[in-house]
C-alpha cells in the first residue's frame, strides 16, 4: 500500500511540473511576442492576447503587495502538500489529488513570476465582457477552486476527510 501511495505522489509531482512548464512557456511567449505590442486579436470584440504586468491580484486588488502574495502562496502550498501526503490511496480521492495539483501548479506558476519579475505576466483578455486580463496559472487556480468547492460540498462526506485531522 505504501508503494502505491508514493507512486501517486510522484505522479502528482510530475503532473505539477508539466502544468507549471505549460504556464511558464505561455508566459514566455507573452513576454517575447506581446510585450510593447498592440493586442493580438483572436476573435474581434470577444477575445485577444494583451500583455499586462500584474503587481496585484485579480481585478487589480492589493497592488504591490509582493511579500503578502509570496507568504500566502507558501501557506497554500504547505496546506496542499499536507493534504496530498495525508490523503489515503483510494480511488475516491483521485479527483481531490488532481484538483489540488492544479491549484498548486497555478500558485507555483504565479509565484515564479512574482519572484522572477516582481509581477505576474497576464495576457488572456475577454474583451466581450471586459474581464480582467489573466493567465494559464489563473485558469488552473480558478477552475480547480470551483472543482474543490464542488467536491467538498457534493462528493465527499465529512467523514471522508477525517484523515486530515489529528485524533
Amino acid at each position: 500500500m505504501i508503494g502505491k501511495k508514493k507512486k501517486l505522489l510522484v505522479i502528482d509531482v510530475l503532473l505539477m511540473l508539466l502544468l507549471i512548464i505549460i504556464d511558464q512557456i505561455t508566459k514566455l511567449f507573452a513576454v517575447v511576442k506581446l510585450k510593447n505590442q498592440n493586442p493580438f486579436v483572436l476573435w474581434k470584440g470577444v477575445f485577444e492576447l494583451q500583455y499586462l504586468e500584474n503587481r496585484g491580484a485579480a481585478f487589480g486588488m492589493l497592488q504591490g503587495k509582493k511579500v503578502f502574495f509570496v507568504l500566502a502562496s507558501v501557506v497554500v502550498l504547505a496546506v496542499i502538500a499536507y493534504v496530498l501526503i495525508k490523503t489515503p490511496y483510494q480511488k475516491k480521492y483521485i479527483k481531490l489529488h488532481i484538483t489540488l495539483v492544479f491549484i498548486a501548479s497555478g500558485a507555483i506558476g504565479n509565484l515564479i513570476d512574482r519572484i522572477r519579475y516582481d509581477y505576474v505576466v497576464d495576457f488572456l483578455y475577454f474583451s466581450l465582457i471586459n474581464f480582467p486580463i489573466f493567465n494559464v496559472a489563473d485558469i488552473y487556480v480558478t477552475l480547480s477552486s470551483i472543482m474543490l468547492a464542488s467536491l467538498l460540498l457534493f462528493v465527499y462526506k465529512e467523514s471522508d476527510l477525517d484523515f486530515l485531522f489529528w485524533k
